[in-house]
């Protein structure tokens, strides 16, 4: 397992009050295989709180997926929504609590926010001074 996931599941209860927006609890198995070796992660979410462990425990959802993959998901290189067509992680349980965890995931590098880019689209230009004799 790469750095990028210990760092991952390190971060998330210092930012889980800033990530998560509702009232929402449960409990998220990630079991991350390599090499014919599988880590497990358990993720407790209760409201905006959230706490993280290496048990292997029953749980509300279930996340299978290769640790390379996870390592693409949390440096952004990669979507969990497409891995999970593409079937490179499997999910069972609830689905909500998956939703609610791909919100840590970062932005793939170089994405902007719509918005941003609808008002770059629709600001007019400067007005710039024209210079020589009045018309």
């Amino acid at each position: 397992m790469g750095e990028a996931t210990r760092q991952f599941f390190a971060s998330l209860p210092a930012r889980a009050p800033a990530v998560i927006r509702g009232p929402i609890s449960g409990t998220l198995q990630i079991n991350l295989t390599a090499g014919g070796c599988t880590e497990h992660w358990y993720v407790v979410i209760r409201d905006q709180e959230l706490r993280v462990s290496r048990e292997r425990r029953p749980a509300d959802a279930v996340m299978d997926s290769s640790a390379d993959l996870f390592d693409r998901l949390v440096t952004g290189t990669a979507q969990g929504f497409a891995a999970m067509l593409r079937n490179e992680t499997t999910l069972s349980g609830n689905v909500l609590l998956f939703l609610v965890f791909r919100t840590f995931f970062p932005s793939p590098p170089g994405t902007r926010d719509p918005r941003a880019v609808a008002q770059e689209a629709h600001t007019p230009p400067p007005i710039r001074p024209q210079s020589g004799r009045p018309g």
